[in-house]
């Protein structure tokens, strides 16, 4: 009797563990879980902060910050010199992984301010990992994601992106602007 007791209890566990699991891996095809951070001036941002507009959301880990510039300067020769990307089709911003480095949250406020007059953009911060999670986003990285103006996720990049690369994403997030 004790044994059933004890199998019960546990299967009880097991199920709520897996039926009441409300993280979902972010997938191409698939909508955006909506969101809400706050900028250094705990300002809230979600996605309808810009609404009608392609989202390239670069989630980053502090310590990788530097992965991905020649893609952001991709990005901005396309917006500010080539004008090929519209600013008024669409936004890219940035979210920190404040959780997945040892830095203080001083630090990557600084960090993160120094990213954002360089890109002339917003960045926000993720104290709890929280995207992460609910995403299914890898630790420890920089995740470059590509949502459209509906919050459907049409691209997931995660690392390094090779220069080689660089021009065909920011194409496709022109195309994507044009639908």
């Amino acid at each position: 009797m004790k044994k059933m007791i004890i199998t019960l209890v546990l299967s009880l566990f097991a199920l709520t563990g897996i039926f009441g699991q409300q993280n979902v891996k972010l997938a191409v095809g698939m909508k955006a879980p909506e969101w809400m951070f706050t900028d250094a001036d705990k300002k809230e941002f979600t996605m309808n902060s810009w609404p009608g507009k392609v989202l390239q959301l670069n989630y980053v880990d502090p310590d990788e910050s530097d992965l991905n510039d020649a893609f952001n300067d991709a990005v901005k020769k396309a917006t500010d010199i080539d004008k090929t990307l519209s600013k008024d089709l669409f936004k890219g911003f940035g979210i920190v992984d404040c959780k997945s480095t040892w830095k203080p949250n001083g630090l990557i406020r600084m960090i993160a301010g120094n990213k954002a007059k360089k890109y002339d953009t917003t960045i926000l911060f993720d104290y709890n990992a929280t995207l992460q999670n609910n995403w299914g986003l890898p630790k420890d990285n920089y995740t470059v994601v590509i949502i459209d103006k509906n919050r459907i996720c049409r691209a997931i990049y995660k690392g390094h992106i090779s220069e080689s690369d660089n021009n065909k994403i920011v194409d496709q997030i022109i195309a994507i602007t044009k639908e």
